[in-house]
């Protein structure tokens, strides 16, 4: 399949492991950043709604880090609690990523939330013609936090490797695609890396999925 350098995510590799709440490792700035500048639409999205997100992968997990823009009041859980995930995430300000670690079946992903509460909910989800199955017991082990700044929001996620979602090999490729949803009401804005160009806000289109390379 052609892959241009618009569709790729490349994760940088680090010898040593991060806990998700490490915004600030020097890993970070090793890793190319991939920009999250459009609507699922394809339109483009105001500045103050971007973000921008890097990829660190280690002999022991995903790392995955957000900085987004933030121009705008937060959409967020007064009382968030952070010891187990949290069902209905999405309708608040959140960062999303999907994978398919058998890119030879991008219809069964895994899907990874982290809220600026440091909130977040892991689900594995296969897309058939007919439906879309969710397993709401879903169990990665995955950790998030997040740190809410002037103008500007952190979100990170540590996505440990396991039978679901197998340590790769250097040069492997994955499915995957990056999300943000920003804003309440009729003004709420649903972000893509990929677009998914869909009649409604919609992420759950595995076939415009981007790649993920271990690099």
């Amino acid at each position: 399949m052609h892959m241009s350098s618009n569709d790729i995510i490349e994760a940088h590799y680090s010898s040593r492991d991060l806990a998700a709440d490490q915004l600030d490792n020097a890993e970070w700035a090793k890793s190319q950043p991939v920009t999250i500048t459009h609507y699922w639409s394809g339109a483009e999205a105001p500045l103050g709604r971007q973000a921008e997100a890097r990829l660190i992968w280690t002999k022991e997990a995903l790392h995955v880090r957000y900085i987004c823009n933030q121009a705008e009041p937060l959409v967020v859980s007064a009382i968030p609690q952070t010891a187990k995930k949290t069902i209905g995430l999405w309708d608040r300000d959140v960062c999303e990523i999907f994978l398919a670690p058998d890119p030879s079946v991008p219809e069964r992903y895994l899907e990874f939330e982290a809220a600026p509460t440091g909130e977040w909910i892991d689900l594995a989800i296969h897309v058939t013609p007919e439906k879309r199955e969710t397993d709401w017991e879903f169990h990665s082990g995955m950790t998030a936090a997040a740190r809410i700044e002037k103008n500007r929001v952190l979100i990170a996620m540590r996505l440990p490797w396991d039978h679901w979602i197998h340590k790769p090999q250097k040069g492997e490729r994955w499915r995957a695609n990056l999300f943000r949803c920003v804003g309440d009401g009729t003004t709420r804005g649903y972000l893509a890396w990929q677009p998914t160009r869909t009649p409604e806000p919609s992420f759950h289109v595995p076939q415009v999925f981007g790649w993920l390379q271990f690099a």
